[in-house]
């Protein structure tokens, strides 16, 4: 996975395409213009019945190569911001260096270049330099500074945080209003992220949080208490307090709503 920040300072996680993604991808968007092309010279074949001479079919023949192999992908390219029929099929898609969507700058760079290491070289260019780039980009994306992003990712369900029974008492009565949001946020990602972090690592950052955490909450925790609880039940009351706060302010807003529907006119 890459991260790319964006110019509001926002930090995106990428998935790349891996090399067989892209690899089949190409394989359809080949399969599917050759078959084009093929059903392209049949109806011209049966509309012209041999009417034209030799010059004018290579002519007609050299505008349907270019028309299906470079126009047509790159309008397609360009229109559905980075999708083909392979790409779509693939869950894959196009995209900037950058994360941004592609232009027909971008799209018309990678059509050229494609007609050179997919079909003038049976895709052994394309293999070579797709093979050994972390990105799995061909000479057409580096030029381009483009990449495939996989789109449809798995998407984690992250865990549920729930309350330590032994410390529901306290935190019933705990102060914890005094929790500032960036520390908040530190929190939730380290109890989301926990179960996935060495012992070692685990145990150093929550004992460092719960510190942070100690110095905004009163009254401590009852003694003995591990820092992982302790995050854990200072969370889900800080939760739970702004769920009930938030439902306040609904109902008290409903309500008002409602007076002043049933006021008379005179009266608004």
């Amino acid at each position: 996975m890459s991260t790319v920040v964006t110019g509001e300072a926002v930090v995106l996680e990428l998935r790349p395409a891996s090399f067989a993604a892209r690899a089949l991808g190409t394989i359809i968007d080949v399969t599917a213009q050759l078959l084009l092309l093929v059903l392209m010279f049949f109806l011209v074949g049966n509309a012209l019945d041999g009417t034209l001479d030799d010059a004018l079919t290579r002519a007609l023949l050299l505008v349907s190569v270019v028309l299906i192999f470079l126009i047509l992908p790159v309008t397609v390219e360009t229109l559905s911001r980075g999708k083909s029929l392979g790409k779509l099929i693939m869950g894959l898609r196009i995209v900037r260096d950058d994360g941004g969507a592609v232009r027909f700058r971008q799209a018309f760079t990678r059509g050229i270049l494609a007609v050179l290491e997919i079909y003038m070289l049976a895709g052994s260019l394309a293999f070579v330099t797709a093979v050994f780039n972390e990105k799995s980009k061909r000479l057409g994306d580096m030029l381009a500074g483009t990449y495939a992003l996989r789109e449809r990712v798995k998407a984690e369900i992250p865990p549920v945080v729930v309350m330590p029974p032994e410390l529901a008492a306290w935190a019933q009565l705990a102060d914890i209003g005094r929790l500032p949001d960036p520390l908040s946020r530190r929190v939730s990602r380290f109890l989301a992220q926990s179960l996935r972090m060495t012992p070692h690592a685990r145990a150093s950052l929550g004992e460092s949080l719960a510190t942070e955490v100690s110095a905004c909450v009163s009254p401590p925790p009852p003694a003995g208490t591990l820092p992982e609880s302790y995050l854990r039940a200072v969370m889900v009351q800080r939760r739970e307090r702004d769920f009930a706060r938030l439902s306040a302010q609904r109902e008290r807003t409903g309500k008002l709503g409602s007076r002043l529907h049933r006021l008379p006119f005179e009266d608004r």
